[in-house]
């Protein structure tokens, strides 16, 4: 068991450690040889230019302006100067929205923290039992402020049980608020915007195949007779996957050319440059590279034609999946939001994804087989996550060095020594628990691409649900379980089986340790090594010196990353968890967990403005995940808690805790009723009004030009021997030309003007 002063040797490794990273983070930012990795968002949208086309050698590389130094912190104000309208308008609204659940949480734990110090704590320390058990359990000074230390049947448990009330009513008022706040942002935001090819577009997935007729013929046949007056075309989806892979060869040979072309011009004197025909260039023949990749570019660029016309001759090629067009969001609405056929298995149709969040390469995966695949996934997340348990296990042995001294005594001799005891306790737990987790979310987004789902935003959300129920089994559940056990082994061995449930609830407060260093390690120098951003300045570098042989291979190095809300949500939703749990139990934990929201949002708030480029835009779509994930986080937190008193022989206080959960159930499911349909559809008083205000103000648009190439694959539209008629030839919009305008052929993404403010 962590004492005090094993949390302050974690506490200061944990604050040098962020000090440490900041530090470099603000002297590595102003230095020009890496301005295209701490401000790659400006890079991006064409409003910053390198300082390392000006300045002397010297200059190019390091900054040379000492007063820069001396503003190394200047980045904070900087990132809380834009208001939330520009950073909107700037990053989008999933950008926004996300930084609001850090808000959030410092809404409603700021309070809870206040509350719980001056109440709780003086209640908790002015008991003794604790002092009466210390024979039996391992205990610690950190647990004599908690509920443990609270003798059983005591008249104290009133306090506990007025404050468990008082935060549910605040937890569920501020979440009410959030809640209709961004409902009202996302309305907003879909109003307000610029016209978007996805309010006027359907996806349809599982088309019957009509014997005789091919898929597109199916199609309009269908929807021409079904909705006649709004039905203008469709776009059907094309297994493009090995076409893909070619095109991205040919793009790679094409760098290689570029390259050794560029060589050449510059030393024309020189010889024409050389390489191996072998294994990446390393063996072989020695050839001329220009003619080399020449004639490897030409027989791919074959192969490229032929995969084409496989593609749209054979009928194999296309898939039961089409993206449907409409001449007003009305149109596209009443599509979206009804059954199409008796059967309820046929023509599915749903909300286009924007043309940035379409994942390509699952719209070939057949229909049929999603079910199997989703089982297979299901049993073995199972599996994962039962497994896990025992490096988990593992890190709590760790963490409780006293209860496996008394199993193992003969590790005593080892680990008694002052420092390397306090490091081990207070340090070195939550560091392992970490790196377990390190890898974790990029399986799991293996995973969900395995699954079927067709959209990347999707995709992250069934990520995130992934690993939020890993993390509450094996991190939160599973450290408290394994904790126990390993701490209090010898106390279940020499009692009688009646007390065990008592050991058990005096127990599972004392992981506030545990956590306790888990959060400072995780949400303090792990945030700040987050905006210090190591692994892509090395990455950046390394591509620079050996790999960029252009100005785009340049640009391609220039990974600015995203939010990865597959990763981000879960752990955010983790300290919602462990705040709400220990609030009252342990309340030492809720001022690391303050630190964490405060820190985070200001470094999340940089990153955004400055460096991240997020790949789509669901506006907001996952809010409504975040928001049942912390009710859950509630509900949890209710029934732990009467666990707990009904170890503490509070009869009296509580069978009142009954009604929390009923209360915050209701408030969850009239939230759901009152807020998420804003959330799921697109309502036809809104859509009927948007169209109306549109026809108006420009009575001559040309939509079906407008819809005509937004849905082809990103592959056909973005290399110039790619012929767009022949991708073309079974939508019906053939004879339309591409609009200049057109959202998907934008290289950035897109900017909407956005005019109001919301209360922060």
């Amino acid at each position: 068991m962590a004492t005090l002063e094993d949390i302050g040797v974690s506490a200061l490794i944990n604050i040098l450690s962020a000090f440490a990273f900041l530090l470099a983070f603000a002297v590595l930012r102003i230095q020009p040889v890496n301005d295209r990795v701490y401000f790659s968002k400006w890079y991006l949208s064409g409003s910053r230019r390198s300082p390392r086309h000006s300045g002397n050698t010297i200059g190019k590389f390091v900054n040379l302006n000492f007063w820069t130094y001396l503003g190394f912190l200047n980045w904070m104000p900087g990132a809380l100067k834009m208001s939330q309208s520009k950073l909107i308008e700037h990053a989008g609204l999933d950008s926004a929205v996300y930084l609001r659940i850090y808000l959030l949480g410092l809404k409603i734990f700021a309070p809870m923290t206040i509350l719980s110090i001056l109440i709780l704590v003086p209640v908790n320390v002015s008991s003794s039992t604790l002092n009466f058990l210390k024979r039996e359990l391992v205990v610690s000074d950190i647990d004599r402020i908690s509920i443990s230390n609270v003798s059983p049947g005591s008249q104290r448990f009133w306090f506990h049980l007025s404050l468990a009330y008082l935060y549910t009513l605040w937890t569920c008022y501020m979440l009410y608020k959030e809640y209709n706040t961004i409902a009202f942002m996302r309305l907003h935001y879909l109003a307000s915007q610029h016209r978007r090819v996805d309010q006027f577009t359907v996806s349809v997935k599982n088309i019957p195949i009509a014997s005789g007729h091919t898929i597109s013929e199916t199609v309009d046949h269908f929807f021409r007779t079904n909705h006649p007056n709004h039905y203008i075309g469709h776009q059907v989806v094309y297994n493009g996957n090995k076409f893909a892979r070619l095109v991205r060869k040919k793009e790679r040979l094409r760098n290689w050319l570029d390259y050794y072309q560029l060589k050449y011009e510059r030393h024309p004197e020189k010889k024409r440059p050389t390489t191996r025909r072998g294994f990446f260039g390393l063996c072989g023949e020695r050839v001329d590279s220009i003619d080399y990749y020449t004639q490897r570019i030409n027989v791919l660029e074959k192969r490229i034609q032929s995969e084409r016309q496989k593609i749209l001759n054979d009928s194999k090629g296309a898939l039961p999946v089409a993206f449907v067009s409409f001449d007003s969001r009305w149109g596209a609405a009443v599509c979206a939001q009804t059954q199409q056929s008796k059967n309820p298995t046929l023509w599915l149709t749903d909300w286009a994804p924007e043309p940035r969040d379409v994942y390509w390469q699952n719209l070939a995966i057949p229909f049929v087989s999603l079910t199997i695949r989703r089982l297979i996934i299901t049993v073995s997340v199972f599996l994962l996550v039962f497994f896990y348990m025992i490096p988990i296990a593992f890190v709590q042995s760790l963490a409780n060095l006293e209860g496996l001294e008394r199993v193992a005594p003969f590790l005593r001799t080892v680990i008694e020594l002052k420092f390397i005891k306090s490091f081990l306790q207070g340090f070195l737990p939550g560091l392992t628990l970490k790196v377990f987790l390190y890898f974790l979310p990029a399986l799991l987004m293996v995973m969900s691409k395995v699954e079927g789902h067709l959209s990347l935003s999707k995709l992250e959300r069934k990520t995130a649900e992934k690993y939020y129920y890993f993390m509450l089994v094996n991190v939160f559940l599973g450290s408290i379980v394994t904790g126990t056990a390993f701490e209090q082994l010898h106390s279940f061995l020499h009692q009688s089986p009646t007390q065990i449930p008592r050991t058990i609830g005096v127990s599972i407060p004392m992981k506030a340790t545990f956590f306790v260093t888990y959060i400072m390690v995780d949400g303090w120098a792990g945030i700040a090594g987050e905006i210090l951003r190591l692994k892509p300045l090395v990455i950046f570098h390394l591509k620079n010196m050996f790999l960029v042989k252009t100005e785009r291979d340049r640009e391609n190095a220039m990974d600015p990353g995203s939010i990865e809300l597959s990763n981000s949500l879960p752990t955010l939703q983790l300290y919602f968890l462990l705040g709400l749990v220990y609030a009252v139990v342990t309340p030492i934990l809720l001022p690391f967990i303050l630190v964490f929201f405060g820190f985070a949002y200001l470094v999340y708030r940089h990153q955004i403005i400055n460096v991240y480029n997020q790949e789509y835009e669901s506006v907001a779509a996952f809010w409504p995940h975040v928001h049942g994930r912390i009710i859950a986080s509630l509900l949890i937190s209710q029934f732990l808690l009467l666990g707990l008193l009904s170890t503490k022989k509070a009869a009296d206080s509580t069978p009142l805790l009954i009604v929390l959960p009923v209360l915050t159930i209701w408030f969850h499911k009239y939230c759901k009723s009152r807020f998420e349909p804003a959330f799921r559809k697109y309502p036809l008083e809104e859509a009927m009004a948007r169209d109306t205000m549109e026809r108006a103000e420009e009575p001559n648009l040309n939509l079906m030009a407008y819809l005509a190439d937004a849905y082809l694959h990103p592959i056909f539209q973005s290399f110039d021997d790619v012929e767009m008629g022949e991708v073309r030839v079974d939508k019906n919009l053939t004879d339309i030309a591409s609009p200049i305008d057109s959202e998907l052929s934008s290289p950035s993404p897109l900017h909407y003007v956005y005019s109001y403010e919301v209360e922060p």
